[in-house]
């Protein structure tokens, strides 16, 4: 990747939908240049996703959660279960497998206490291999967002 490509994706990150023209003016080069250098790193799996970002309130899923999980048994099985089924729950934005005091951190969304609630008696009081969680309740949103810093030192 060369400067162009690291600018293309410095501005797709932040708008997905620029044009071609609009990106080409940004960084010098043609249309078709642009599109052609977006295209490959979408092919090549540089460019990973291409989402809409919803806002939570307006949708009404205005609470927001931090939840550290810790299993009660790691083994690969136990691991691969409880990865599966994060994976197919729509109330959990992200997952992340890691190290430290808890096995996985769980980024999730209600509509209200109540409905989390109910999300940790599905997820978390009926499955045996849930050791504890804990969870932040988040305040206030202060930066949110999955941009990946490139071309930097």
């Amino acid at each position: 990747m060369d400067e162009f490509d690291l600018k293309l994706l410095t501005l797709v990150q932040k708008n997905s939908r620029l044009t071609a023209e609009q990106l080409s003016e940004k960084v010098g080069l043609s249309p078709t240049t642009c599109q052609k250098r977006l295209k490959k790193m979408r092919d090549t799996g540089v460019i990973a996703e291409e989402i809409a970002v919803l806002n939570r309130e307006l949708i009404g899923r205005s609470l927001t959660m931090i939840v550290e999980v810790t299993l009660e048994r790691e083994r690969p099985e136990f691991l691969d279960q409880f990865k599966e089924t994060m994976l197919n729950t729509p109330e959990v934005m992200q997952c992340y497998y890691v190290t430290g005091n808890a096995d996985f951190i769980l980024i999730l969304t209600a509509r209200d206490m109540k409905d989390y609630e109910d999300f940790t008696r599905r997820f978390f009081f009926h499955n045996s291999n849930v050791k504890r969680f804990h969870t932040n309740v988040v305040m206030d949103s202060v930066k949110v967002g999955l941009s990946i810093p490139v071309g930097m030192p």
